[in-house]
């Protein structure tokens, strides 16, 4: 057995084995705590400052090397510049400094400690998580009262780097191609190292615990990246399964990415379009390197986030229009703004809500900020002559929220008429399907847009009224529910009587175990991570309509989920084992048991 077994989310697929090198490690355990004389005070004060000046220095010298294709990076950078400028953190440190005579590094860290209770009460996930690039910061502040480096020694070989969290200012300078993983304990599936390492296509694992405390510089190590585990001094006997595993991973990878610019198209003839989702520019390249028919949902909030200041509608403008030219003659559908619940910008904040899922959020949000909202369909509208584009509004509940969105989209169009700026007259304009509401007046909806996008990740828990991130209830999150299996084809079918596409963009696209029924249903795209499109496209190609057809209807006339779960295992694992044998590690515990 190995001498240890880590656990943790695995956010880029694969199998690494190598020597670990951390790049950093919490300083926590190692910040001195002094008491200092009166006569110390300001000469700590100045200290203080001192290193925040030269942190902010450093960090500006990095923002300048980042290249424009990383340029959401910068802006992350930006945000940890204006923490270190902005007088609460400093001022809470010089307060302790003053009041309990203590050393700097220790008034730093007691400083951070208040900022976590604050940020703690905060509602918002998305606020609330912040916190994270508060100890970033002040950790860097920290190496430099120490009179540590913040760098990393200089990497010779290839290895796994490890770390306590990595920030765009720690990656911007890496050797990336003597990296073979990224595994941090901090993070999660949306933390600028699981982006990173999807766009570089390398395993990563983040979120592990105790990784600082037993993992050492040069220790032998595992990371499989299909189950979120790390193997630390393996056994001989473990190392040799992994090597055969990895062997077979990369085998798979390269035989499907070889073949991922053909067509999803069915033995008897049946094609579906297979499109992205992506929330960064920098995504860009892996929708080109893994086959995608272009990018079903564009989430574009995420041009708000890490930022003091809202982006102005010509830097939206630019933004859209690069996406849309690169990607011409493929598709890119822009979802406008879908902010609250667990995605705020500062600009607004956290909202006091006893439940934000259920509140002000995404489209309402939207109706409630008209400038803001208007501003970007401007920008989108510009953008739309770039390219193939359409527009999309997330969670549209009814008759009345689209209407007051396309009256919106209209007085943006009458601006723009004005003021002599061109912009394609027929943008086509959709909603995202993902409220039981919107799946009940289908027909009705159908009726005013030009396609639907269904959004499963929220449509499965609002409909089955379960929060997926909770772990005492995360069980019930069913994607082959009873009810979500018949919602969706109410929407297909709804969609195709009054003559419109419809597209699936949630996780459930990307599930091998749904895809077969969803193609039974005759969905007319399917859109997903990048990196799952060529193991999609893969088993579409090797099915026909007849067999997906009739699994659907064995799938609908099944009464529970316990027997649709069974019916779809036994069926897809029989018809396509090469495809799911790196699927099988998750069924113990994700969305699909």
């Amino acid at each position: 057995m190995a001498r240890k077994v880590l656990t943790g989310i695995p956010v880029s697929s694969g199998i690494a084995i190598g020597k670990a090198l951390f790049m950093n490690r919490r300083l926590y355990g190692r910040i001195p705590r002094q008491s200092i004389a009166q006569h110390f005070v300001e000469g700590e004060k100045s200290r203080l400052k001192q290193a925040m000046d030269q942190a902010v220095e450093e960090l500006d010298l990095v923002r300048g090397q980042v290249p424009n294709e990383f340029k959401e990076h910068g802006l992350i950078i930006d945000s940890h510049i204006t923490i270190l400028r902005d007088p609460k953190l400093r001022n809470l440190a010089f307060g302790y400094i003053e009041d309990m005579r203590i050393n700097a590094e220790w008034a730093l860290l007691k400083a951070v400690k208040e900022m976590e209770k604050r940020f703690a009460v905060i509602q918002d996930d998305y606020i609330r998580q912040r916190i994270q690039d508060v100890r970033l910061v002040a950790d860097r502040v920290q190496s430099k009262l120490m009179g540590l480096s913040h760098e990393m020694q200089e990497i010779e070989g290839r290895i796994i780097l490890m770390a306590h969290d990595l920030a765009p200012s720690d990656t911007a300078g890496l050797e990336v191609d003597k990296i073979m993983a990224f595994t941090t304990a901090e993070g999660g599936k949306t933390s600028h190292t699981g982006i990173l390492a999807r766009s570089l296509q390398i395993p990563s694992i983040v979120g592990v615990k105790d990784l600082e405390d037993t993992v050492e510089d040069g220790e032998f190590v595992i990371i499989d990246a299909l189950k979120g585990r790390i193997l630390v001094e393996p056994e001989e006997d473990e190392l040799a399964e992994y090597i055969a595993l990895q062997d077979q991973f990369d085998g798979y990878q390269k035989a499907i990415v070889r073949n991922c610019h053909l067509p999803a198209e069915t033995i008897d003839g049946y094609r579906v379009q297979v499109q992205a989702n992506i929330e960064l520019f920098e995504e860009v390249a892996a929708v080109l390197d893994h086959g995608a028919e272009g990018v079903g949902l564009y989430r574009t909030e995420y041009s708000y986030m890490n930022r003091e200041i809202l982006p102005s509608e010509d830097e939206l403008f630019e933004e859209y229009r690069d996406l849309a030219s690169i990607l011409s003659p493929a598709k890119v559908v822009f979802r406008t703004l879908d902010l609250g619940a667990d995605k705020f910008i500062s600009g607004f904040g956290a909202i006091d809500e006893r439940n934000p899922a259920l509140g002000l959020r995404s489209i309402r949000l939207c109706l409630q900020h008209r400038d803001l909202f208007r501003s970007q369909i401007r920008a989108i509208l510009r953008a739309s002559l770039a390219g193939n584009t359409a527009m999309m509004y997330p969670m549209i509940s009814g008759l009345r929220e689209l209407r007051e969105a396309n009256r919106v989209l209209a007085e943006a169009k009458a601006q723009l008429r004005d003021e002599g700026i061109p912009f394609n007259e027929e943008l086509p304009v959709g909603i995202m399907v993902e409220l039981p509401s919107a799946v009940m007046t289908a027909e009705l909806l159908a009726k005013e847009v030009d396609f639907f996008s269904i959004g499963t990740n929220d449509l499965i828990q609002y409909s089955l009224g379960i929060d997926r991130t909770n772990k005492h209830v995360s069980y019930l999150y069913q994607p082959l529910h009873p009810a979500i299996l018949r919602s969706i084809k109410h929407v297909v079918d709804a969609a195709h009587q009054s003559g419109i596409e419809v597209s699936l963009c949630g996780e459930v696209a990307s599930d091998p175990f749904c895809v077969p029924i969803l193609m039974g249903m005759q969905i007319d795209s399917l859109s997903m991570n990048p990196q799952a499109i060529p193991g999609i496209k893969r088993i579409i190609r090797q099915t026909t309509m007849d067999e997906c057809k009739e699994l659907l209807r064995r799938v609908l006339e099944c009464r529970t989920v316990t027997k649709i779960n069974k019916l779809v295992m036994d069926s897809i694992f029989q018809r396509f084992p090469e495809e799911l044998a790196f699927y099988s590690s998750l069924l113990d515990n994700e969305d699909f048991v």
